[in-house]
């Protein structure tokens, strides 16, 4: 037996969806002659489009005289000055900004940035005070729980719900009369389209969570990973809100290139050199092969020309069918409700009074060949045991084919139906 530190143990345990991706592997695994649309998947799809272009720039760098100096010299902590220079050069023209490279830092990938900021910001401080990290839209990214090497300090609250019966629709709100911003915040994070459920918080909505924050000197960190300008995974407008407190944290996962986990924050310098600091101690810096194709696509403009022609539409076409095929399918009489399709590439259900747990519903999926993703693992922080919604939601990827998709919505729709006809609703 391996005894570990605290942290050992916190950080050794698999939380959220990666605790579920265990059983859906050995689910995968132990019935390989059997054919499962896999609807769990987090992976982007690899669109011909999107790889082309990752190979046009890898051909040219390995051509370039740069190449030497990427691949086989270690960098700046900070990140690589071309994709530095390409991003500062790309926000100040598209958003009228005032950014210098102080700005601006690259991660591999945001995952590691949430772990810096979470532990930077939040935790035990040396006087003995608790620094919350506060989610002020729940649910949302399974992955925030994990990375709290206090687990404590993570702290989220329950939504508001946007009900719109008649078209079995409904989105999720910030409940501001309850929602608590003070002295104990040490940083606020949310993402926006949000993962799992595509809810896009309004620019108002976000700047008055920026303001609230700004009072108490905390960082906001807007979890930009399918946001504008690249991936631009938002179906509904939005434009990125930038202020003194706030740090934008985006990645090139969803734009086709999550293997190189290329992660970039955007803020004021103060914030920026407490996370880059971070960054030095831990890893020295991300991969530098990623950053130097990532700085000639998005130099060119090519990068943020394909989100909006090829990876938006393509994702939004994958929701419609989605939309309608359980229009279709779903009886009428049952209280289905799909989040508002407003991002991202997930689709969102819950399904209200629920006979049995999300987790039943996913097993019972299972036995008819579709996998799912649970929802109880997307309310990271929330401290709502007898709150029954969590226990009745469901994550879908809008990763398949049109085909497939439509074929797992008409059999959710037959399992829905048996479980709510079994427990004598009709």
């Amino acid at each position: 037996m391996i005894n570990l530190s605290p942290i050992g143990t916190q950080m050794s345990n698999l939380s959220g969806v990666r605790a579920i991706m265990k059983d859906i592997q050995e689910t995968l695994a132990a019935e390989k002659g059997r054919e499962f649309i896999n609807l769990s998947a987090g992976n982007p799809v690899i669109l011909p489009e999107i790889e082309q272009m990752w190979r046009d720039y890898t051909h040219e760098l390995l051509d370039s005289p740069d190449y030497g100096e990427v691949v086989c010299r270690y960098g700046s902590s900070q990140g690589y000055q071309p994709l530095i220079d390409a991003i500062v050069n790309d926000f100040n023209h598209r958003y009228g900004l005032d950014l210098t490279p102080e700005n601006v830092l690259i991660t591999p990938g945001s995952q590691s940035l949430y772990f810096y900021a979470i532990n930077a910001f939040g935790g035990q401080t040396p006087g003995g005070q608790m620094k919350q990290v506060v989610l002020p839209l729940s649910p949302d990214y399974t992955g925030y729980g994990g990375m709290a090497i206090v687990p404590e300090s993570v702290i989220a609250y329950k939504p508001i719900l946007d009900i719109d019966a008649a078209n079995h629709s409904f989105k999720y709100r910030p409940d501001f009369s309850q929602l608590q911003i003070g002295e104990d915040t040490g940083c606020v994070l949310f993402s926006r389209p949000c993962n799992p459920t595509g809810n896009v918080l309004t620019d108002e909505e976000v700047q008055k969570i920026a303001n609230l924050a700004a009072n108490y000197n905390a960082p906001v960190l807007i979890d930009s990973a399918y946001a504008p300008p690249f991936p631009a995974l938002n179906f509904t407008e939005m434009t990125p809100i930038f202020g003194e407190n706030i740090l934008h944290c985006m990645s090139l996962s969803k734009a086709g290139l999550p293997g190189e986990r290329v992660g970039i924050a955007l803020g004021s310098e103060k914030f920026i050199s407490v996370l880059e600091s971070f960054q030095t101690n831990m890893c020295l810096h991300s991969s530098r092969y990623g950053q130097a194709i990532a700085a000639k696509a998005i130099a060119s403009g090519r990068l943020a020309d394909l989100a909006t022609t090829v990876i938006r539409p393509y994702y939004q076409h994958k929701f419609t069918v989605l939309e309608a095929e359980l229009t279709k399918s779903m009886p009428t009489d049952l209280p289905w409700f799909l989040h508002r399709g407003e991002g991202a590439i997930f689709a969102w259900m819950w399904f209200q009074d629920l006979p049995g747990t999300d987790w039943e519903l996913y097993q019972a999926l299972k036995q008819v060949g579709i996998i799912v993703v649970p929802g109880n693992s997307f309310f990271p922080g929330l401290d709502e045991t007898d709150w029954a919604h969590k226990r009745q939601c469901i994550r879908i990827s809008l990763t398949a084919s049109d085909e497939d998709i439509t074929t797992a919505m008409e059999r959710l729709a037959t399992v829905v139906t048996q479980m709510y006809q079994g427990a004598g609703r009709s």
